[in-house]
């Protein structure tokens, strides 16, 4: 008997703690593509991104010139010198390879430094928010398959996160 009122006790517990639980979402792109910050982020990813295209052409043009220099010449070089030429060639076509594998790199290395502040931001404001409405759950509507009613909160973050952003960029 004792048993049974227990658990009928702890199956009240836990339906009134599951009964309390708030969920919410948010739209996690509309608060991202609104961001000051990221719009600012976005544009020095391009302008890095420009100047690293720029920078391979002009060692695609030095590599270009070298074979034609090669093409134009190879039927009076000595043996010795196609060698030495096609070693050059060869080593200008791996430094290409090579600067375009690192460029790359940065490039992710370089989003990942501009992301973090923002992400952190976003995630200071969905806590900001969730803790002012008492929220135990916030999902993302991007990664969530499906959801049908619940509580949007997208709009509040957005504000808050726009004055923590502005809080941000004045820094």
């Amino acid at each position: 008997m004792k048993k049974t009122i227990l658990i009928i006790a702890l199956m009240f517990t836990a339906l009134t703690a599951s009964a309390q639980m708030k969920l919410a979402h948010v739209n996690s792109q509309e608060l991202l593509d609104t961001m000051p910050s990221r719009l600012d982020a976005l544009e020095k990813l391009k302008k890095f991104e420009q100047d690293g295209y720029l920078e391979l052409g002009e060692i695609q043009k030095d590599l270009e010139a070298a074979y034609k220099r090669y093409e134009q010449n190879k039927s009076t070089w000595s043996p010795v010198i196609l060698k030495i030429e096609e070693e050059k060639i060869m080593k200008k076509q791996q430094g290409l390879e090579d600067r375009q594998t690192a460029l790359q790199q940065e490039m992710q290395i370089y989003t990942q430094e501009l992301n973090k502040p923002i992400l952190e931001r976003v995630q200071k404001a969905v806590e900001i928010v969730s803790d002012r409405k008492k929220i135990n759950y916030v999902l993302d509507e991007s990664a969530t398959l499906y959801f049908k009613g619940g509580m949007d909160i997208t709009d509040e973050v957005l504000i808050e996160l726009l004055r923590l952003d502005a809080e941000a960029m004045k820094k």
